[in-house]
Formats: structure tokens, C-alpha cells, sequence
């Protein structure tokens, strides 16, 4: 049996304590072994509720002791936007394994020094978010590939809501709604598209003052944000992002083929399973996926990978590609102008199955998915 992988959590907010440490918990009940040895937040006040809920008790406000902790092999980088590259360019620095929260860095440039870093460095860097994990994202790709819709020609992506009512730092430098709901749907139509060559947007300020924490205060990111993503071949994507939609009732991400379409149900960050049309059918089809899949799933492989000594299947050069676009998209929104996408990366690849998956309306028994 593979030794638990030891953690140092670096982050103890909703997404540390809400989300990842709880996901541990579960992981451990299903047999993927880890102990987390050390938490960090510059709120001391966390101290004894990390304590309590999840039997840490070596507990600091300075990430650079769970840097030097021995035990920790594997960090979880779970801070606000703007310290992810600071400390996941110190953990790798320090040998350990890394999961950083989006994006892996706010500087393209630092970010690219993350890259170089991690393939020097003995630790493994997976960078969320993990949308290529889901099973429906997978059975996503394998249609795709099969060429079930044709050659895809054309797609979207859409994910936003109001806006967070806490959290100073979404609105501050650094922070905005493609960051962290954008690059979701730039995640995943890179990742069944490839990597795009260009990028076009409009972007900027619409909601100037936002009330956070019964505080005014003043928006300095952008929180809406439309943009176009050219492929290659006249393939062409758009993504419509904000902290300025209230409802919608539509596919998150949806691909547009030569003989079908293929569109997600709920956010791929979420998913809950797809909906395919071919031509050659004639019909929809619907594919439900009850699985749960959980956002959090990338620390479960790369805690895998670590035990496995087998590499992720998410890479650092999607990250980075997936940057670039990001931040390319707030310059375009800025100058107008189309801006070159300059770096590429491999996309991920599945093991093709034998058979198309049994429809879901045709499973009369759920208890044999």
C-alpha cells in the first residue's frame, strides 16, 4: 500500500476549509491515503477551527514554515489570486509537490518562470482548474475525437454570476471575473480545441462600485468580459464572462460540428453530463452524469500521481497557455486590437473506449452505471 501523501495547506479560507480539506477527509475513506501536517493563514483567528475540524494542530501565519517543514511533501496553494506565483514559485524552490488554485500566477512573465521552474524542480505542479478530470468532459473529448459531430467548427463558453459579496481582492489589481470564472471555459475549449493562436475582447470596468462586506468600495478589475478565440482554419471560439450576470438558462460550453453539435450540461466546473445531436441520428440524445464529479478532483491525482510517480495529466503549459489568453484578453479589451497567442502546449489526451456510452434515458437500473 502506497504511504499517505503528507500536505501543508497554504490558504485556510472557504476554499481551503470549505472545499479541498474536506475533499481529504473523503479521499482518505476511499482508500487515497493523505494526512495533512501543517495549515498557514494570515488569520490566526483560523487557528483553532483547523484544529477542531481537521486535528491539525501545527498551525502558522508564515508560509515559509510549511515551506520548511520536512514532512510536507505535497503544498496546496489555496490563498487570494495575488500570492499563488509568489508561493508556488517558493514551494517548488523548496522541492515540494505543488496544486495551485487559478491561475498560477496574475505575471505572465513570473508565470513562465514557474514553468521552467517546475521542469527543473523534483516536485510535481498541477494547476487547477481540473475541468479535463470530469467524466463528462472526457466523454466530451472522446466524441469529439471519434468525430461524432464532424469537425468542430465553432464553439462557446459562458460562466458568470453577480459578483462576490466579500473578498476585497476580486475587485483590487490582479483580480476580476476572467480570472476566476474565465478561465474555466478557456480551460476546457483549449483543451478539446488545442491552443489558440489569437485573441480578441472586449473587456472592462461596467459595475464601477461594488458594496463588499457592508464597505464601499471601488472596482479596479475588469468584471465583464466577452472574447473571441481564433483556432486556426477559421475555428473560432467566443467566451462571455462576468461578475455581471444575475441568471441564464443555457449550456455552459457548447461545440458546433460539421455533422452535430455536442453541448455540456451545467458549468465545467460542475458538470452534469451532456447533450449530442449527429446528423446521422437524427435526434438528441441525452447523456446524465450522476458521478458528483467535485471541482477539488485535481488533488486526488496528484496525490495519486505523487504515490504513482507518474507525472499529471494536466500540464503547466496549459496553464500558462491559459494565461496568456487571460491576460491578453484585458490588453485586447484595453487597445481593441487582436493580439497574437504566442504559447502552446499539448493538449490531454483519453483512452478511446470501444462503444459510444449507453445513452441515459436507456439505463433503466442506475445502480449498475
Amino acid at each position: 500500500m502506497a504511504q499517505p501523501v503528507r500536505i501543508g495547506v497554504v490558504g485556510c479560507g472557504s476554499v481551503g476549509t470549505g472545499s479541498y480539506m474536506p475533499f481529504l477527509q473523503r479521499l482518505n475513506l476511499q482508500g487515497v491515503r493523505s494526512e495533512i501536517v501543517a495549515a498557514c493563514d494570515v488569520v490566526e483567528e483560523r487557528r483553532s477551527m483547523v484544529r477542531e475540524r481537521f486535528g491539525v494542530d501545527n498551525f502558522t501565519t508564515d508560509y515559509h514554515d510549511v515551506l520548511a517543514n520536512a514532512d510536507v511533501d505535497l503544498v496546496l496553494v489555496l490563498t487570494s489570486m495575488q500570492q499563488h506565483g509568489e508561493i508556488t514559485r517558493a514551494a517548488l524552490e523548496a522541492g515540494k509537490h505543488v496544486l495551485v488554485e487559478k491561475p498560477m500566477s496574475m505575471s505572465l512573465e513570473e508565470a513562465g518562470e514557474i514553468v521552467e521552474l517546475a521542469r527543473r524542480s523534483p516536485g510535481y505542479l498541477l494547476c487547477a482548474p481540473h475541468v479535463v478530470l470530469s467524466p463528462t468532459y472526457q466523454a466530451m473529448w472522446r466524441h469529439i475525437q471519434r468525430g461524432d459531430i464532424g469537425k468542430v467548427l465553432s464553439a462557446r463558453g459562458l460562466y458568470g454570476w453577480s459578483g462576490p459579496n466579500w473578498g476585497e481582492w476580486y475587485y483590487k489589481p490582479g483580480g476580476g471575473s476572467m480570472f476566476d470564472l474565465g478561465v474555466y471555459n478557456v480551460t476546457t475549449l483549449t483543451g478539446l480545441l488545442g491552443p489558440a493562436r489569437r485573441v480578441m475582447a472586449m473587456s472592462g470596468i461596467a459595475i464601477p462600485e461594488r458594496i463588499i462586506n457592508g464597505q464601499r468600495v471601488e472596482v479596479q478589475s475588469h468584471d465583464n468580459a466577452h472574447l473571441l478565440l481564433d483556432f486556426g482554419g477559421s475555428v473560432h471560439a467566443v467566451v462571455t464572462t462576468g461578475f455581471t450576470l444575475q441568471q441564464y438558462r443555457c449550456p455552459g460550453v457548447e461545440l458546433y460540428g460539421s455533422e452535430g453539435t455536442i453541448q455540456m450540461l451545467r458549468e465545467d466546473w460542475d458538470p452534469g453530463g451532456y447533450e449530442l445531436w449527429r446528423n446521422s441520428a437524427g435526434y438528441w440524445e441525452l447523456h446524465e452524469d450522476r458521478s458528483n464529479w467535485p471541482w477539488t478532483d485535481g488533488v486526488r491525482h496528484l496525490i495519486e500521481s505523487i504515490q504513482a510517480g507518474t507525472p499529471p495529466i494536466i500540464t503547466p503549459e496549459h496553464a500558462y497557455h491559459v494565461l496568456e489568453i487571460m491576460t491578453k484578453t484585458m490588453e485586447s479589451g484595453n487597445t481593441g486590437q487582436a493580439l497574437p497567442i504566442e504559447s502552446t502546449f499539448t493538449p490531454p489526451s483519453f483512452e478511446m473506449e470501444g462503444e459510444p456510452e449507453e445513452a441515459a434515458h436507456l439505463i433503466h437500473d442506475p445502480a449498475r452505471e
